[in-house]
C-alpha cells in the first residue's frame, strides 16, 4: 500500500471520527445538567448498601464489577501484546536492529550521567512514592483512588530507580520474574473474587466478605479486595511494558556504539 493510499484512509477516516464525535457532543446536556437517574440513586442507597464512602470505586468494582473486569483485563492483554512485540529473536532481528540502530541518531549520543543532587533527591522520592500508592490503592473505598490510579504510581517508583541512572538496580528491584507473577496474581484475584461469590450461593462478583464499619479502612467488603488485586495487575503491567521498552533501547544502543 502506497503512502498516498494509507494518508487517504487516514484522512477519510479521521474526519469521519470527527463528525461522528460532533454529532454525539451535540446529544450531551449541559455543564450541570445531569439527566440520568442512575448517579442519583446511586448517591442514596450506596453507602447504606455497600458501606463505601467513595461510591465511584463501589460502581467500578461492585455496581458494574463485570465491566471493570473486562477493562482490567484489556490492559493485561495489550501488556502481553507488547511484550511479544518487542521479544528479542536474535536470529530474526539481527539486521533489523542493525539498520534502525543505524538510522536513528539519537543512539550516537551519550546523555550525561546524573548529577549527585538527582540521583540523591530522585532515590528519596521512591519511599514516599510507594507509601503514596499503597495509600491510594487501600483507600480507593473510602476516598477518591483505587487500584487503577493507585497501580500507576507505584509503577513510578522503579522508573525513578531508572532515572537515577542505574539500570542494573532497576532490574534488581523491579524483577521481570517477580513482576510477571505479580501481574498474573492480580488479574487472577479480580476472578477469585467473583467465582467465590458464586461459591457462596450467589452471583459472579456478589459481596461475601463482611462490609465492616463506614468509614474504615476495612470496610466495603469484596470492594478493598478487587481494588488491591487491580492495584498489584496495573502496577505489574506497567513495569513490564518499561522492561521491555529498556530492554529494546539499550540493546540498540549497544549495537550503536560496536
Amino acid at each position: 500500500m502506497s503512502r498516498r493510499v494509507r494518508s487517504v484512509l487516514f484522512v477519510g477516516s479521521a474526519l469521519a471520527v470527527f463528525f461522528v464525535y460532533l454529532w454525539a457532543a451535540r446529544g450531551l446536556p449541559r455543564f450541570g445538567h445531569y439527566q440520568g437517574p442512575y448517579g442519583d440513586v446511586i448517591n442514596q442507597v450506596g453507602v447504606f448498601e455497600r458501606h463505601a464512602t467513595d461510591l465511584v470505586t463501589a460502581v467500578n468494582f461492585d455496581y458494574r464489577g463485570f465491566d471493570t473486569l473486562g477493562e482490567e483485563f484489556i490492559l493485561f492483554i495489550s501488556v502481553i501484546g507488547v511484550t511479544l512485540l518487542l521479544r528479542q529473536q536474535p536470529e530474526e532481528a539481527k539486521d533489523e536492529q542493525d539498520n534502525m540502530a543505524k538510522n536513528d541518531e539519537s543512539l550516537g549520543r551519550d546523555a550525561p550521567e546524573p548529577s549527585d543532587a538527582t540521583k540523591v533527591m530522585t532515590l528519596a522520592l521512591v519511599g514516599p512514592l510507594v507509601a503514596f500508592g499503597i495509600y491510594i490503592v487501600t483507600h480507593g473505598q473510602l476516598s477518591p483512588g483505587g487500584g487503577f490510579q493507585g497501580g500507576v504510581i507505584l509503577a513510578t517508583a522503579p522508573l525513578l530507580v531508572y532515572l537515577a541512572g542505574d539500570y542494573k538496580t532497576f532490574q534488581r528491584v523491579a524483577s521481570h520474574t517477580v513482576v510477571e507473577i505479580g501481574e498474573a496474581i492480580g488479574a487472577c484475584a479480580y476472578v477469585a473474587v467473583g467465582l467465590a461469590g458464586m461459591a457462596g450461593g450467589g452471583l459472579f462478583l456478589q459481596n461475601v466478605l463482611p462490609l465492616g464499619t463506614t468509614g474504615n479502612i476495612n470496610s466495603a467488603g469484596t470492594i478493598a479486595v478487587i481494588s488491591a488485586g487491580v492495584g498489584l495487575e496495573v502496577a505489574g503491567g506497567f513495569v513490564l511494558l518499561m522492561h521491555s521498552f529498556l530492554e529494546q533501547a539499550l540493546s540498540l544502543r549497544l549495537r550503536s556504539k560496536q
